[in-house]
């Protein structure tokens, strides 16, 4: 995911999963030959700011780390956004400020804390209510390949890290979000539980399935590009 002693940037949002990868990768770099230089970005809405004792709790957990974390308070309503708001907008908004930091100082990968149930739920999601099959890549480029988000945690389940964080007493912040008691992700949550129920490997299943593409089985064209439905030709 990294080259040696390439510098990598945390989007440290203050909950568990971004907690807990801060955790492995400063465990990591104490093991390897050509350290990464780690730093964190944690952004914090201006609409929504977090309470200085909890704030004073991530900054010491960091600093046990040796993990440098800096706070970059912004708005999570941008003029961009014309008035609207949604997860998919607020996610857009803070990879976007994350990438404006990488960049101001010479840093290509940006690490995230999406887990293994993060990017089934993103694939199914995006199957459901967008009518196309995509998903998180564990290394995604961007901007031609000038910088990259890297998801180190692709293959660890949630309930692994909750179980984890729970035995390390690794903090976490709760920010508040104004769609917290409506967010898609919870919905698909059950839904997936009831898929393991079915099968008990139903989560690594549909995670593979995201790299083991049956081309011959899928309407492509003689380019690769994908054709278009057309009731007719049934």
């Amino acid at each position: 995911m990294v080259e040696p002693g390439e510098p990598v940037l945390i989007g440290a949002s203050g909950g568990k999963d971004s907690n807990f990868l801060a955790l492995a990768l400063s465990l990591r770099m104490k093991w390897l030959p050509e350290k990464n230089p780690l730093t964190a970005v944690f952004i914090e809405w201006k609409e929504h700011p977090v309470p200085s004792a909890d704030m004073q709790e991530i900054f010491s957990f960091y600093d046990l780390l040796g993990v440098p974390i800096e706070t970059i308070r912004a708005s999570m309503y941008p003029r961009s956004f014309k008035g609207n708001f949604n997860c998919y907008l607020c996610s857009r908004n803070r990879k976007r400020i994350l990438f404006d930091t990488a960049g101001q100082r010479g840093i290509r990968a940006v690490a995230l804390g999406h887990h293994m149930d993060d990017i089934i739920e993103t694939t199914l999601i995006n199957m459901v209510t967008r009518g196309h099959f995509s998903t998180m890549l564990p290394v995604q480029h961007f901007f031609n390949g000038k910088l990259r988000i890297i998801r180190p945690l692709c293959l660890v389940k949630e309930k692994t890290i909750e179980n984890l964080c729970a035995a390390f007493r690794i903090p976490a912040v709760d920010v508040e979000c104004p769609n917290k008691l409506k967010n898609i992700r919870a919905d698909f949550k059950p839904i997936i539980r009831q898929f393991v129920h079915l099968n008990r490997h139903a989560r690594e299943h549909i995670f593979n399935s995201c790299f083991n593409i049956a081309y011959d089985y899928l309407p492509l064209k003689a380019d690769g590009n994908a054709a278009s439905f057309d009731e007719s030709s049934l």
